[in-house]
């Protein structure tokens, strides 16, 4: 399936000049009728609004350090729904080497109308507490006091930083209305960058050019946005941040002292930097280190394949992942063989070394998350990536795993992982690979059941998964057991009980239980009206979108849904009204569906099924989930009739 993305890219590296008569950082007075606005312009059913962003981030020229300076105001028109901006996280990296950043200063107010004056309460640096979200990252976390609906939040804060290379991304486009927002970039002219775009959005204002600030010649990037609407989502869409304008820098070049240095330019040039990384290239070449680990009966397995499996079941039941991202080792393969637990890199380059120490070909490859977004492919740069998988080539023919999941196989794997492309870095060469997950996931519901005398419905239900969706299920049921069983009884009107939950011996993951309900059958004089799907049946369209399609459409892997319910018919009744079958399927057979009733016997037997042969598809077949997803609907909430003989 060809995916289609609509991706601006700019790279400003020029010495050109863009000017327009505005200016720049420079936040405007607080004044009193921006408390006394009762409602959005942009969108009057906003519950907040940004007034004024700017991130303005420059590079110090004296002592080469980051300076990332943000200021926010913003009006909270309805604070039960704005639940985002009633408390302030300030993120802080360091390194495995020891740098850090730092947070050099905070200014932060609630402004409220009281008596036609505006009252100010200013943040107490008491409220603030710190949490360690790994081990690169600290949050500073400050709660704004004294919020109402009117208020007004405004802060600014300033974080020095060693990190020059990868500027963090900034989103123009947030769920929250902006009526200005803009971007600032200045850096010495002896320091070059590539500023990349994405997205639909060109700003108001921008001047690209150089100046001499803050004591040195410098060159200046700045961008401006005006009016700009909350970013509106779409159903089945991975990641929409894909899709929001942002901007990104990169460092591409530096000339000090007459010497030139190029920075990562090429995916060659990421292939060759990792291939000497302590914590990448020289701990994926440690096989003599993990020789001895392999058990005997895996080393002495003659079939390629076979044992690529065997070696990668042993890894994933092995060692645990400890839920932090990175392709970079966190402890290295020779700790890890210790304590058993590791981050991404640890393990997948632990499973790397294994195959290859059994002469198998095993490459990593570098992707980016789903949650990280897309790899920008005519941006080549190391910040695109935040994720390895292992790759065996035999015969030709590319076999992917990820021992971070204990329920994956080859070819299987966490639904983190399906993000399109990634760096596929062999011994002498780097390539862009499609990640495509070609692999159908299948979900089948069974339930047989009986209608009482009384009017009741009970039977045993059973929902079994197999692939991408039975790696997920089991996930969510180790990850909560009681919030997984929980889920059946808040999705379906019925009573059920004895839930049990396990793993097949050939993969699937199974969940039975029994069930009761007296809600499943109306009386209608003489009729008893039931819907042949019992509790099953769709209940609402997820494709009714009215606009106009924007985004792909994605599923993460082929789907095959298939639902059969078996029902007994009672004693002394016979069906008057059976629904009508249908079948439907679009012309190049990718999306289709059927709706069959039969009756055989005392029983009713229905069997609905749709099944969508890609993980993903352009927005232009919208139209065609959306006339499937109508029939579906329309033949799922068919009911039958019985009576009396």
């Amino acid at each position: 399936m060809r995916k289609i993305l609509l991706v601006v890219f700019i790279s400003l590296v020029s010495s050109g000049v863009f000017a327009q008569n505005h200016e720049f950082v420079k936040m405007p007075k607080f004044m009193i009728e921006d408390l006394k606005k009762s409602k959005s312009n942009i969108d009057e059913k906003a519950p907040a609004e940004i007034l004024y962003r700017s991130i303005h981030y420059r590079v110090d020229p004296y002592n080469g350090q980051l300076i990332k300076k943000y200021a926010y105001r913003v009006k909270v028109y309805d604070k039960d729904k704005s639940e985002d901006w009633l408390n302030l996280e300030i993120p802080l990296r360091e390194s495995t080497s020891g740098s850090r950043e730092t947070l050099n200063s905070i200014k932060a107010y609630v402004y409220n109308l009281e008596n036609d004056k505006i009252e100010e309460t200013k943040v107490d640096k008491s409220s603030k507490f710190k949490s360690k979200e790994n081990k690169y990252t600290t949050v500073n976390k400050f709660a704004f006091p004294n919020i109402r609906n009117g208020s007004v939040i405004e802060y600014q804060y300033e974080i020095i930083s060693p990190f020059l290379y990868e500027i963090p991304v900034i989103y123009m486009e947030l769920d929250t209305p902006s009526m200005y927002s803009e971007y600032v970039l200045d850096a010495p002219t002896n320091m070059s960058y590539h500023i990349d775009f994405t997205g639909s959005l060109k700003p108001k204002h921008q001047k690209v050019g150089e100046e001499f600030l803050y004591g040195a010649d410098s060159k200046t990037y700045r961008f401006a946005y005006e009016n700009v609407k909350a970013f509106k989502e779409e159903k089945y869409v991975k990641n929409s941040d894909n899709y929001r304008t942002k901007i990104r820098a990169e460092l591409h070049s530096t000339f000090f002292n007459n010497g030139l240095k190029t920075y990562t330019s090429t995916w060659e040039d990421i292939r060759k930097s990792l291939w000497e990384n302590e914590e990448f290239g020289l701990q994926y070449k440690r096989e003599k280190l993990v020789k001895d680990l392999i058990p005997k009966s895996i080393s002495e397995e003659k079939d390629e394949l076979r044992k690529a499996n065997s070696i990668f079941d042993f890894v994933k039941n092995s060692y645990t992942w400890n839920q932090t991202y990175g392709f970079y080792t966190e402890n290295g393969i020779k700790e890890l063989a210790k304590t058993k637990t590791g981050n991404t890199g640890d393990l997948n380059l632990m499973l790397i070394n294994m195959l290859r120490a059994e002469k198998l070909k095993a490459f990593p490859i570098l992707i980016s998350t789903v949650k990280n977004g897309y790899v920008n492919l005519t941006f080549p740069n190391i910040g695109n990536f935040n994720y390895v998988i292992a790759a065996v080539e035999i015969d030709k023919n590319i076999y992917l795993f990820d021992a971070t999941s204990k329920q994956s196989k080859e070819g299987i794997l966490p639904g983190r992982v399906w993000n399109s492309n990634g760096l596929l870095l062999r011994d002498e060469k780097a390539e862009v690979i499609s990640l495509n997950n070609i692999k159908t996931s299948y979900s089948t519901h069974t339930t047989k059941a009986k209608i009482n005398p009384d009017g009741t419905v009970t039977g045993q239900y059973q929902d079994q998964d197999e692939g991408l969706l039975a790696l997920n299920a089991k996930e969510n049921f180790d990850e909560n057991p009681d919030k997984y069983t929980k889920q059946y009884k808040e999705s379906f009107s019925v009573d059920f009980s004895n839930i049990s939950s396990r793993v097949l011996d050939t993969g699937e993951f199974r969940s039975t239980m029994n069930f009761a309900s007296s809600n499943l059958m109306d009386d209608l004089g003489k009729r008893k009206i039931i819907n042949p799907l019992l509790f099953l049946h769709q209940t609402s369209n997820d494709f009714d979108q009215q606009e106009e399609r924007k985004y792909m459409i994605d599923f993460i892997s082929p789907i095959s849904k298939t639902k059969i319910v078996e029902i007994e018919i009672p004693e002394g009744y016979e069906v008057a009204d059976l629904p009508k079958s249908k079948k439907i399927v679009t012309e190049d057979k990718e999306i289709s569906y059927s709706y069959i009733v039969e009756k055989k016997d005392n029983k009713i037997l229905t069997v609905a099924k749709f099944e969508i042969a890609s993980a993903d598809y352009p927005k232009e077949y919208y139209p065609a989930f959306k006339q499937i997803w109508k029939v579906i609907s329309d033949s799922e909430n068919q009911v039958m009739s019985l009576i009396k003989k």
